[in-house]
Parts: structure tokens; C-alpha cells; sequence
């Protein structure tokens, strides 16, 4: 259909990330003419940093508890497209799976190889993809929306949203269309980094900068327990990152934002505990030589960056001789090294994440279809939408599954 001259599309796709590809993918495997709009050069930049260039593509334990975000909704559309329905789609494109402890990857290891397949889908199905087009406005008549860009004027009966937030800007999501969506009349939950490091205070973090190891997080706001996540903890000239800080992320990063007290206890031997720790100790002091320092009692317990930290924060010179301690002395370092506390100050810039939380409500979406309830006919997905899921393949999943409900529901 063509109007003034000019073609009519079914559906124009705004961002050609990876909820934008699936929508696109999905939408023409049902006949429709779709516009893909790409602002990068190239569509999926961000997806081929997902998983360190290895692309976790989803995960076979894909719950809703693992989302921050209205939980019944995010079920609901998880339900629609499922990781089982993720890991056929990309089996039938060529995708041959691996999987570790649950953790989906293409079996080449490369993320490139999950974007070519998506690429050659787009070709297979007659996408037309339009890659360095800015959008600037968003208007509509009464037979179209009309998508005014750096390329020109497009006109399209349905849109699909899926720009992504302000994660790696660099990549792609760099903000550009919020105005354009928020003139529809959309409303945006405050758009926060998340999967991210904190700077911290709390430790001499300059002196114990790159330091790797297994610790035992307990996040409190406001004095409350809120959640604990284990696994390698890395420990920056800033304050901490890693993959466990990045799980608890998404709770403290809203916490300071509504100017909570958010701190963090590291237990840095979450094998022990202070009790049985402090056992360790004292068998460590029996063992001990006459000069032997309290320095060398904790060799071989944590990284040796660690320990002269420690003790002095334990009110111990490193030097102390080990017979020396007593057993108060033993279960102040103890304590130290399972109840180190940390203050969240800030969250590192959005630069430095792999996702935002926050977005377009999802009160504002028909869950069934994902077509606004302001704009008829246009439809939200991705990381646009105010949900965002811990670190293991669970963003991707909720990009391959918003994309295929807003690809299979537009017109």
C-alpha cells in the first residue's frame, strides 16, 4: 500500500538489537512488509559482546523470580516463548546448543555466530534493515505512524519499539529516542545502570585492586537484609564488581537511588564461618614456630593482597609474632575475614553495564500482545519495557521472548 507515492509498511522495527531482530524475524514469518531502523552501522552490536564475545544465549532455569519486574507479567511472557522454544528457534537457524550447568552457548563459543544466523533470517524472510538511521519524531495520521529519521520520512500501520535503554551506550543504546517514545505519552520508571560494579567505601581499595576470589555477599538496605549472592567476587580500585555483585545489582542500584543506606558484607571464606574460622586459627597457632608472624598464620587462607588489610583493619600489625595472639585476637581477625562491610556509594556509570533497570511500565503494555494501551498499534519489547533479569543468558531470553510476543501480535 503506498500513499503520496509512499510505501505503507505493516510494521517498522525501531532498534535492530535482539529484541528488535526476533520482532522482525517473527512478524515476517507471518507475511507482514517490516522496516527494521538501525542507528549503528551494523544491527547487534550488543549482542556480540554478550558472555565475553561467547553469547549466553538463555538459560534452562528461566523463572520469573530470576527478573526484577512485575513477576505474574514476566511470567506470562516467558510462558509465550520459553528457553526450550529459544534454544529450537536458533537449532532450526543453526544454532547447534552447549549447554553448561544450564547455561545456554552456541557450540563455536562466538556471539557472531548467533548474529550472522539472525542476519541471514532477516534476508531469508525479506526484512528490509536500514542500518546509520536516527530516529528524530514520531507522528500519526489517520493511516499511519510516521517515523521521521536521518534518512527520511517512513510510514508504517504498526511500530515495534525496541531501542534498549542507556547500557553501552557506545553499542547502540545511547538514549536517542526516549523523546520520540515519551511524546507518544509513555511513562519511564527511572533508567538506572545494572550488571554492574559500585564504588565503594569501607577498605583501602587501591591497595587490594585485582584481587579474584570466592566470597559470600550479603547486600542490606537500611539495616534490612535484602539479599545474598556467592561466587567470585572482584575487588577494583574503586570498590567491588563481579558477577555476584552484579546478581544483587539491580535492588541496591534503586536503593540509592531513593537515597537508602546500602551496604554490602563480604565473607571472603564463605566455607566458614567467624566460629569455625576462628578454630582454624587457633590450630594454625599451636602449629607455629617460634618467629613466625601473624602475616604468615593466614597463608594460604586468602589472597596474600588480603591479609595485611585484614589484620590491620582486625587492630593487628602484620608483623606481630603469631604466639602473640590470643584468642581475642584470633576472633577479631576471624570476623574480618567473614563480616567485612563495605558502603555502596554510587553505581559505576552506564557505560560500564550490561543492561538498565527501570523503562517503559509495564502497566502501560497489554501483557497478552505487548501493544501499548496510550498508542493502539504500537508495540514495546526488550529492555525498553521495566524488567531486567540477573546475569546467565535471562536479558537475552527476555529479548528473544518480547521480540517473538511483538512480532507474532503487531497488525
Amino acid at each position: 500500500m503506498s500513499r503520496k507515492g509512499k510505501k505503507i509498511w505493516d510494521v517498522i522495527i525501531i532498534g535492530a538489537g535482539a529484541s528488535g531482530m526476533m520482532a522482525a524475524i517473527t512478524a515476517a514469518g507471518r507475511g507482514k512488509s517490516v522496516l527494521l531502523l538501525e542507528q549503528m552501522d551494523k544491527p547487534g552490536k550488543k549482542l556480540l559482546a554478550t558472555g565475553n564475545g561467547k553469547c549466553n544465549y538463555t538459560n534452562a532455569h528461566m523463572q520469573a523470580e530470576c527478573f526484577h519486574g512485575d513477576p505474574v507479567f514476566v511470567q506470562h511472557i516467558l510462558d509465550r516463548f520459553s528457553h526450550q522454544d529459544c534454544v529450537a528457534f536458533f537449532r532450526e537457524l543453526g544454532i547447534y546448543p552447549k549447554e553448561k550447568n544450564g547455561y545456554f552457548y552456541p557450540n563455536s563459543e562466538q556471539a557472531a555466530s548467533v548474529l550472522q544466523v539472525l542476519e541471514r533470517e532477516l534476508i531469508r524472510r525479506k526484512v528490509t534493515l536500514l542500518t546509520g538511521t536516527c530516529l528524530k519524531q514520531i507522528e500519526q495520521d489517520s493511516y499511519s505512524y510516521i517515523c521521521d529519521t536521518s534518512a527520511g520520512c517512513y510510514y508504517g500501520k504498526n511500530l515495534i519499539l525496541a531501542t534498549g535503554l542507556l547500557a553501552a551506550p557506545k553499542l547502540g543504546s545511547n538514549g536517542s529516542a526516549f523523546g520520540a517514545i515519551k511524546e507518544l505519552g509513555h511513562r519511564f520508571m527511572p533508567i538506572l545502570p545494572a550488571l554492574c560494579g559500585f564504588y565503594c567505601d569501607g577498605m583501602p581499595f587501591k591497595k587490594v585492586s585485582g584481587v579474584r576470589c570466592e566470597a559470600l555477599l550479603t547486600l542490606s538496605i537500611d539495616g534490612q537484609v535484602a539479599e545474598k549472592e556467592r561466587g567470585e567476587l572482584q575487588l577494583t580500585d574503586y570498590g567491588v564488581s563481579g558477577i555476584p555483585v552484579f546478581q544483587l545489582s539491580s535492588p541496591a542500584v534503586r536503593a540509592l537511588y531513593e537515597k537508602k543506606a546500602v551496604r554490602m558484607q563480604i565473607n571472603f571464606l564463605p566455607q566458614m564461618d567467624s566460629k569455625a574460622l576462628s578454630e582454624e586459627l587457633q590450630g594454625r597457632r599451636e602449629r607455629s614456630y617460634e618467629e613466625e608472624t601473624a602475616e604468615q598464620l593466614l597463608c594460604g587462607l586468602v589472597n596474600q593482597k588480603l591479609i595485611g588489610v585484614c589484620l590491620v583493619s582486625a587492630g593487628i600489625k602484620p608483623d606481630t609474632k603469631t604466639i602473640m595472639l590470643s584468642d581475642k585476637c584470633l576472633r577479631a581477625i576471624a570476623k574480618v575475614l567473614t563480616q567485612t562491610e563495605v558502603t555502596l556509594l554510587r553505581v559505576r556509570e552506564a557505560e560500564y553495564a550490561q543492561v538498565c533497570t527501570g523503562g517503559i511500565r509495564t502497566t502501560d503494555v497489554n501483557p497478552d500482545t505487548l501493544e501499548s494501551l496510550i498508542c493502539p498499534g504500537v508495540y514495546i519489547a526488550g529492555e525498553l519495557l521495566d524488567v531486567d533479569g540477573i546475569c546467565g543468558g535471562y536479558n537475552l531470553q527476555w529479548a528473544w521472548s518480547t521480540g517473538y510476543v511483538a512480532g507474532q501480535s503487531v497488525g
